[in-house]
This record gives C-alpha cells, structure tokens and sequence, in this order.
C-alpha cells in the first residue's frame, strides 16, 4: 500500500476530505519521527512498537571488489510487530 492509497483509504473510511486525510497521515508520521529522532520509544497497542537501537561498527567486506571497510556505528530504528499483527498476518 502506498501513502497516497493510505490516504484515499482513510478519506473513505473516515468521511474525510482527502486533504484531510492526507494531513492526518502526514501529521502522524511526523510525529513519529519527531519522537524516534529524541530516541523515544512510540508504542501502538495491538499494532507494534517502533524504537531507535545503537548499531556498533562492524567490519564488513565489500562483494565486487573484496575490499574491507568498516561501517561505523549509528543509530537505526527498529520495529517490532503486537500480538494482533502477528496473528493477522499468520
């Protein structure tokens, strides 16, 4: 699904305009954002938890050339699924 089907989707569920919809959406991610970019864990009861991990540095060997490098450490975010998304998705 795309951020455009999103919104459209949610425009027709929710009887919204879909500039509505479109600023709810974006509304969300950003505020999503906002709070992994301070390193704060967002929690969605019965959807998943999206949080930021630390990513050491790690060697890694470059596949066309063999070349060694190091990837240096940085911060990631991560996703995990609920309980009801695992089993919706089962």
């Amino acid at each position: 699904m795309t951020k455009q089907q999103m919104f459209d989707l949610l425009a027709k569920k929710a009887h919204l305009t879909k500039k509505a919809s479109r600023e709810a959406v974006e509304t969300f991610l950003e505020e999503v954002k906002k709070a992994l970019s301070k390193g704060e864990k967002v929690v969605l009861s019965g959807f998943g938890t999206f949080k930021v991990v630390s990513v050491k540095d790690k060697p890694v060997i470059v596949p066309g050339t063999h070349e060694r490098k190091v990837v240096k450490g940085h911060r990631a975010a991560r996703f995990t699924p609920g309980k009801t998304l695992k089993k919706a998705v089962k």
